[in-house]
């Protein structure tokens, strides 16, 4: 069944106002525990208890901050990393619920995360099976993702996911080309979990395609 989720993003939290103080960091806990759960923890039985117990915090910073897109974003996230690691009949339930997160995401800002909200988005629309199995919409994916890369054109995950997508349709020059600037992008100090396993991500993928 296709559906298969890596969704970290780039976080892009503008300076925060007096009623939202909190929210940059709390936004971010949840991402370096999303890296650290998804490229340093093993075991798939403790990546599901942490995921089970970050998703759960993630819930919390939404409840907290319930007009701020970016929490909804890494809430999206978590989500469908969830769905990436469960059983076969509830992989559909938890990408839907992932959608629907994250659809609430773009609707209270599509440019949130530097890009992250459409970008999240389009990944699910081409990992996700279409009708009538699924909501998977290849049409729609290409879309969001170009929007996601005009907003961070040098940006690591806008390449890598942009380059996944075009090997996923067959176009491998361009992926080879969308991956290979990808590892371009400069190196993130703040995120060096993050960034660490998504460039090992781009060149697994560059081996896969030859």
């Amino acid at each position: 069944m296709k559906i298969h989720f890596v969704l970290a993003t780039l976080l892009a939290v503008a300076v925060p106002t007096a009623a939202t103080a909190g929210m940059p960091e709390e936004v971010k806990s949840i991402n370096d525990n999303w890296a650290r759960i998804s490229y340093q923890m093993n075991g798939s039985s403790h990546q599901t208890t942490a995921l089970d117990q970050l998703a759960r915090q993630a819930d919390q910073v939404v409840a907290r901050y319930p007009k701020q897109a970016e929490p909804l974003l890494w809430q999206g996230i978590v989500v469908s990393e969830q769905a990436n690691r469960a059983n076969i009949f509830h992989k559909l339930g938890l990408a839907t619920r992932a959608r629907d997160i994250l659809t609430r995401a773009y609707a209270i800002n599509p440019r949130a995360g530097n890009g992250g909200v459409a970008m999240s988005l389009g990944v699910l629309y081409y990992k996700v099976p279409g009708s009538p199995i699924g909501f998977g919409d290849d049409a729609r994916a290409r879309q969001l993702l170009q929007q996601a890369l005009a907003l961070d054109p040098d940006g690591l995950d806008a390449n890598y996911f942009w380059g996944d997508f075009l090997y996923d349709q067959g176009d491998t020059a361009g992926a080879k080309a969308a991956l290979a600037k990808a590892l371009r992008a400069p190196h993130d100090p703040d995120r060096p979990v993050w960034d660490t396993g998504r460039r090992r991500e781009v060149q697994g993928l560059l081996k896969k395609i030859g």
